[in-house]
């Protein structure tokens, strides 16, 4: 099973470097479909790896968020971890299949969560509670922070230079009335 695992991860991350180099090209279209794709090797990768592997249901979220199929994601992610995360990376799935799921409560108690991380954990924690808090001020602010980590950062998992997690984000506040639209290197020229 642990080949399968990682199998599917290394496709996984392949297609999310697809999606993202379309992203920042402006193709839409062609990121879409390679999310889905990705999307559907993070599933299979972590239904073969085991019950720790929380980056993989991050991945499958943040590709899920981005093709514009969430919902179904954020039902899966909530039934293979339950009301409570067991790690900062658990709590971290549970955050955003909480905010696609409008269920701001459980948003803010997963951003709790999720602090002791570190601090990227601690920076998309403060992004998450902001946004299941409606507070556009505290959000952009803690936008701002992912933004400048991803542009100071050297490697990036995909090889892309991209700043992932503040698009999947900008994509969770946008329906919310509080969407950032910030532009850097490492973001699409046209947004979402």
């Amino acid at each position: 099973m642990a080949n399968v695992a990682q199998e599917q991860l290394e496709a996984a991350i392949a297609a999310d470097a697809e999606a993202q180099r379309a992203l920042m090209a402006g193709r839409r279209g062609g990121a879409r479909r390679a999310q889905r794709d990705a999307a559907r090797h993070y599933r299979a990768s972590w239904e073969a790896a085991g019950p720790a592997a929380y980056g993989r249901l991050i991945g499958l979220l943040k590709a899920s968020v981005l093709a514009g199929d969430a919902s179904e994601a954020a039902a899966y992610v909530r039934a293979q971890i339950g009301p409570e995360g067991a790690s900062p990376a658990a709590w971290y799935a549970l955050g955003l299949a909480a905010l696609v799921d409008a269920d701001d409560a459980l948003a803010a108690r997963a951003a709790d969560g999720m602090a002791a991380g570190g601090d990227a954990f601690a920076r998309a924690a403060a992004a998450i509670g902001a946004l299941a808090g409606g507070d556009g001020a505290a959000y952009r602010v803690a936008l701002a922070a992912i933004v400048a980590d991803f542009e100071a950062r050297a490697e990036h998992l995909t090889g892309v230079a991209i700043a992932d997690t503040a698009l999947v984000l900008e994509a969770l506040a946008l329906p919310r009335g509080l969407a950032a639209h910030p532009s850097s290197p490492v973001l699409p020229p046209a947004g979402l």
